[in-house]
């Protein structure tokens, strides 16, 4: 769409329009809205999904994990306000977040190379639900992203609620050097509904769509070694296709892989040697690989 389509269509609500991110318009500096944060990072990466319940955070968690174990200074940014599962997959759910001078936020760092912030070190609890609406959510966003101390990033991985609401929206807006977007999805039908959904959300925003991921694509017999479609196989990268959007790769269903978020472990970490662990971790491994080609393409 040219720049002139676009001036002649404003309705000069801007912060209800997912082209702000890109317009020139010159009701954009008069609306209010808000300019992108100050963030001394190089590359930042959104983990979204069509709908819940795909396994997009366990992406996200290892993503960043990856990236951190590659010597990349990586903060992890979870900023599903509703349901931080971050921290759980981390093993860090009891720590809260501090500052040192009473302006800026710590975040709690997992290794050297990897710092989080979550709304879940705020609550008193991992009971308590945050009760908010569209409002305080983008203040919690924008200062989890401009008033926490990351340093110097190469790479930033936020994981998004699902859906195409406020709060990827909002990230969308103020986040800096947005290097694309990883959409999550499973095989069946009504994920790869969803998840089309999300793409051609980025691609209103003038982000770039790093690809899809299929994850939870087959569960290989522990006792047989036959693959089980549990939920279908293909569906992904069929999207994909259909899309003309990059294939990232699938991930199979493997218990270890809930287990290993369930007690704080990253599957990415986990190599022990047996034959359903190496399949899944060579999957794991390959899709990440092919996230960085795509940023660096």
């Amino acid at each position: 769409m040219t720049e002139k389509t676009e001036q002649s269509s404003c309705d000069g609500q801007c912060s209800s329009c997912p082209s702000a991110t890109n317009c020139n318009d010159p009701q954009k500096a008069a609306s209010g809205i808000q300019p992108k944060v100050q963030m001394n990072v190089k590359n930042v990466i959104l983990v979204l999904s069509g709908k819940g319940g795909v396994g997009k955070s366990t992406v996200a968690t290892n993503l960043a994990m990856a990236l951190s174990n590659k010597g990349y200074n990586t903060g992890l940014a979870d900023l599903d306000i509703h349901g931080p599962n971050i921290p759980k997959m981390l093993g860090i759910e009891d720590q809260k977040l501090g500052s040192y001078d009473g302006k800026t936020i710590e975040p709690v760092k997992v290794s050297g190379k990897l710092g989080v912030v979550s709304m879940a070190f705020l609550l008193p609890d991992t009971s308590s639900p945050v009760v908010w609406r569209g409002a305080m959510k983008n203040t919690a966003i924008k200062q989890f992203l401009e008033d926490v101390n990351w340093g110097e990033l190469d790479y930033l991985v936020v994981d998004l609620p699902p859906g195409t609401g406020d709060e990827a929206l909002s990230v969308a807006q103020l986040a800096p050097n947005i290097a694309g977007a990883v959409i999550v999805t499973t095989p069946q039908d009504v994920a790869i509904l969803d998840s089309s959904k999300s793409v051609k959300f980025i691609e209103k925003l003038g982000l770039k769509v790093l690809g899809i991921i299929e994850n939870m694509s087959g569960l290989v017999c522990p006792h047989c070694g036959d693959v089980i479609d549990l939920f279908g196989r293909g569906g992904g990268e069929k999207a994909a296709k259909e899309l003309n959007v990059p294939y990232l790769g699938s991930i199979p269903i493997d218990p270890d892989m809930r287990i290993a978020g369930d007690e704080g472990k990253p599957f990415i970490l986990k190599r022990d040697g047996s034959e359903q662990n190496k399949v899944t971790w060579k999957h794991v491994d390959e899709v990440m690989e092919n996230i960085l080609k795509q940023i660096d393409n």
